[in-house]
């Protein structure tokens, strides 16, 4: 492939990218609509309005165009998925399935949309009955019951697992009592449910409490005394829009528990009732976040760096610049305890800081070069947040220090080459203190990582799966990143090596990449990621010219394909949310792809 035909797709994609910038701010970006969203938002409307007995329009609206949207885009097979591109899955379509049971269907419209649900349900869980239901939800998750627990309880609100007592006996208790305890306790309480849902164990705790409490008399004492303290908790990390982290599920499984147990009335559920119906899109549909703007923002000025120097002028960037810098938290944040000087996803009140977050802006503000000064004291703070977030085993978790126990808060292969990709781009402009902190930890991340990748050579990532493969985890992504951060910063090659052989291997024969090695297409977004990250080792070992660049070669020839048959922008369900839910993000795609060609365009010049 000649370099022209490279430069003509680069700058198609590079411009597409730079016209989906927000006006005076960064990438905003779009999520896609969620039937599981949608479903767990109608239930919480529903309750809250019979609860509070609103005889306003507004609630009834929503709730009727949140169900005519699940009717409409059910799967042919009945059931529902995350996304309207996922698979049916047994969450989400037991989800929605309660949903129709919470609204009236006086002219039965939906029965056959509930026909075909409960038809998918037989076949996927075998005698279709409630103990059988609930069975098979809780051995989805294991004993992580970030999940588990608010989808049966949302499942017995709605009256799907029964009435009364014996329904409730179905729903685990949550010890939602030691939420009273001091934040850096938790991790030491072993909660079952992973850091960042606490406003689920409290609220769903509770409800389980308020409708059937412990037949043991010292518990339900404990946790009657515990009530109104548990819930001022609760109140004190609320966002002031009413969004527990910007996310419609957990705000949803908030208010349908605290509404249906007798506090229908709290402050909690009236900002969270606000903040679903404020979240509704126009077509019935709601979102599994409200966005992902600094995490797209970031992206795409890392992607805009991969392609050589920087396509904005001086002013662009110093807005960009400042945009950021406003979004850093100078304050320990109340929701996780977190430490100043991180960042989060969105600059919406919903946010929290994490790692994943943080180690993008640094590595924007390094590409920015703009605002040395104020940006060098930012990135200081950024760096340190980043060292003190490291664990016990030199993995980088998500949000906090030391929980380890659930798979969303331990240490994970992608998140941990994220940091140290950020460590190493500003180690040598900080302090000495710093610089040798950078060093010790980059030494046990590497670490970490060599201990962590599989004998074939691949790394599973925590936030980004693939649907087609066995166990929905995305090897092609995490292999891609942690090889780009062991090319860029030189270190851990024997593992990069065998990376680089994973990813040689796992190339289809149309040049593209899926997840990994099950049979499925290729995607736009995995084999950009695989693309630039093969360009990456090239340019950190030029011996391996002859090996890789027919492989790079193929890889942007699938990509170039794409643009010219105007399919590149078409996004893939690759990414996870809370408790392991799927979603789409419409930038993705671009911001890979520019990453992608920019780096091949260097590389393939010979």
């Amino acid at each position: 492939m000649s370099n022209p035909l490279i430069e003509h797709a680069l700058q198609q994609a590079r411009a597409t990218l730079l016209d989906a910038r927000s006006t005076g701010t960064g990438w905003i970006g779009k999520l896609s609509a969620s039937a599981l969203s949608t479903a767990t938002a109608v239930v919480a409307l529903a309750l809250a309005k019979r609860e509070l007995r609103l005889t306003d329009g507004q609630h009834d609206r929503l709730i009727e165009q949140g169900l005519r949207w699940l009717a409409t885009h059910a799967n042919p097979d009945g059931g529902w998925g995350d996304t309207v591109r996922s698979r049916s899955n047994l969450s989400t379509t037991t989800l929605v399935w309660s949903a129709f049971g919470v609204w009236p269907d006086v002219s039965g419209i939906y029965q056959p949309t509930l026909s075909a649900a409960e038809k998918w349900l037989t076949e996927r869980i075998g005698a279709f009955d409630l103990e059988n239901l609930a069975a098979k939800i809780v051995e989805s998750y294991a004993s992580d019951r970030t999940f588990s627990v608010p989808i049966l309880t949302h499942c017995v609100l709605t009256g799907r697992l029964g009435l009364g007592f014996e329904a409730w006996e179905q729903v685990i208790p949550l010890p939602f009592e030691l939420a009273v305890f001091p934040p850096s306790w938790f991790a030491a309480l072993r909660l079952p449910v992973v850091s960042y849902a606490l406003p689920a164990l409290i609220a769903v705790g509770f409800a389980r409490h308020f409708h059937a409490p412990s037949a043991n008399l010292f518990i339900r004492a404990v946790r009657s005394l515990a009530t109104e303290r548990a819930l001022c908790v609760l109140g004190s990390v609320q966002p002031p829009n009413g969004g527990f982290l910007e996310a419609i599920p957990l705000t949803s499984f908030v208010v349908m528990s605290l509404a249906a147990s007798g506090r229908a009335d709290h402050p909690v559920v009236k900002r969270g009732l606000e903040f679903i119906v404020n979240s509704a899109h126009p077509d019935g549909s709601w979102q599994i976040d409200t966005n992902l703007a600094t995490w797209v923002t970031t992206l795409s000025i890392n992607s805009l760096a991969a392609t050589g120097a920087l396509p904005m002028t001086e002013p662009e960037k110093i807005a960009l610049c400042d945009w950021l810098l406003r979004q850093q938290y100078r304050q320990r944040h109340p929701y996780t305890n977190a430490a100043p000087g991180g960042w989060a996803w969105t600059y919406l009140p919903g946010g929290v800081p994490d790692a994943d977050d943080t180690a993008g802006a640094l590595l924007a503000l390094k590409s920015l070069g703009v605002r040395e000064a104020k940006v060098n004291q930012a990135a200081a703070a950024g760096v340190k947040w980043l060292l003190d977030l490291q664990n016990s085993d030199g993995g980088i978790p998500t949000f906090c220090r030391g929980w380890g126990r659930l798979p969303f808060d331990r240490s994970s292969a992608d998140i941990t080459a994220h940091a140290l990709r950020a460590w190493k781009a500003w180690e040598n402009v900080l302090p000495a203190p710093l610089q040798r902190d950078i060093k010790k930890a980059a030494g046990r991340a590497v670490e970490f990582l060599r201990r962590t990748q599989e004998p074939g050579g691949a790394w599973c990532p925590l936030w980004f799966g693939s649907e087609h493969e066995p166990d929905e985890s995305n090897r092609v992504y995490g292999s891609s990143r942690v090889l780009l951060a062991l090319a860029e910063t030189k270190l851990g090659w024997e593992a990069a090596a065998r990376a680089i052989h994973w990813l040689v291997r796992a190339q289809k024969a149309d040049g593209g990449w899926s997840g990994g090695f099950a049979a499925a297409p290729s995607s736009v977004e995995e084999t950009a990621l695989a693309v630039e990250s093969l360009c990456a080792a090239l340019e950190c070992r030029a011996e391996l010219q002859a090996d890789l660049k027919p492989v790079i070669r193929r890889g942007v020839a699938w990509l170039t394909h794409q643009i010219d048959a105007g399919t590149w922008r078409q996004p893939t369900p690759i990414g996870f949310y809370f408790a392991k839910l799927w979603y789409f993000e419409e930038l993705y795609p671009v911001i890979f792809t520019v990453a992608a060609l920019g780096r091949a365009a260097r590389v393939l010049k010979n």
